[in-house]
Order: structure tokens, then C-alpha cells, then sequence
């Protein structure tokens, strides 16, 4: 993805967004099905749990983002670290309404918006500090997913940005306009 030059918090916001979920799906797309499933050691949480708490994240902070608390009563946080879906599809399914909810409630802001103020658990923020939150929030977990991801893909993994020891290829290539730098 291309870096555009903007001074629209929203419209980088949404960049940022965009490349963190394509980041962790391109990492999902490396790993078996088996692999989505399984845990490194006893404490450690699945790509599958990870997706499915990342999920429930984004439905209870998006949905009425404006007019509703982001920490919503039905939401059972606890329950997203255990069964996640049984099956890549419904995972992926429960990823994209987490998104399609992200991204329905961001686009429509104006930066006029980003002043007026949200609760999430009773607590106030502005809009754009809600944005940020989820912005430090959602990267940490893509990070967690990438990095089981390439464990589990071992030597079959593809690198997701510069593969090592190709950096002055990579920026002979980006100077060249052949690749983006994000």
C-alpha cells in the first residue's frame, strides 16, 4: 500500500486501519487451519482467540459508536479468550463484521467530529482519543498474530514487509517506484 501524503486524521486513520487488518490477514493466509487453532504453551492465545477478542473488541466499541458506551452490557469479554468458531470460515466471518463495524463508523466522521466525546466504560474521551485507543489496540494483537503466524509457517513463511538481508533491494525497488514502503 502506498503511503499518500494527507493532513486528514480520518483519511490516515483509515490507511493505518487498512493495512493492519490486510497485515494480520496476510498472516492468517500463511498458516494451516491447525495452525489457526493451536497454542504455543499453556497461557498463550491461539490466532483463532486472538481474531475472535479482537472481534468482540470491535462490535462493542463500534457499534452506535456515537450514541452508545463502547464497553456495550452484552458484551462477555471473558468468554472471547475460549472457543473461538470451529472453522477458518466462521472465524473470518466474525473478523470481517468486526471491521465492516470499524470501518462503518469511521468513515462517515468528519474531522469536525473528532472533538465530541464518547464514553467507553463510563469513562469520557473524545472521538479521536477512541480512535487512538483501538489504533494502539488493534496493531498490538495484528503483532501477536503475525508473530504465531511465522512461527507456525516456520520455513514456508513469506516475508510481510522486508525480508531479511534484502533490505538495499527493498529500497532500490521503492526508489524504483516498484514497492510501496507500508
Amino acid at each position: 500500500m502506498a503511503l499518500e501524503f494527507t493532513t486528514s486524521y480520518i483519511e490516515d486513520v483509515l490507511s493505518l486501519l487498512r493495512y493492519y487488518k490486510r497485515l494480520a490477514e496476510r498472516a492468517i493466509e500463511q498458516v494451516t487451519d491447525e495452525q489457526l487453532f493451536a497454542t504455543i504453551d499453556k497461557e498463550a492465545n491461539s490466532i483463532a482467540v486472538i481474531v475472535k477478542h479482537m472481534a468482540g473488541n470491535m462490535r462493542s466499541r463500534w457499534t452506535d459508536f456515537l450514541t452508545t458506551d463502547g464497553e456495550k452490557p452484552d458484551r462477555d469479554r471473558d468468554s472471547e479468550f475460549i472457543d473461538p468458531p470451529a472453522t477458518r470460515e466462521d472465524l473470518m466471518a466474525m473478523w470481517e463484521d468486526g471491521w465492516s463495524r470499524v470501518f462503518s463508523a469511521i468513515e462517515p466522521l468528519t474531522e469536525a467530529d473528532l472533538g465530541l466525546t464518547v464514553t467507553i466504560r463510563g469513562e469520557a474521551h473524545s472521538v479521536m482519543q477512541a480512535i487512538n485507543r483501538q489504533l494502539a489496540h488493534y496493531p498490538h494483537h495484528v503483532g501477536q498474530i503475525v508473530l504465531l503466524a511465522k512461527h507456525f509457517a516456520c520455513d514456508h513463511w513469506q516475508s510481510l514487509s522486508v525480508p531479511r538481508s534484502k533490505s538495499a533491494e527493498f529500497n532500490r525497488r521503492v526508489a524504483a517506484g516498484e514497492l510501496s514502503q507500508r
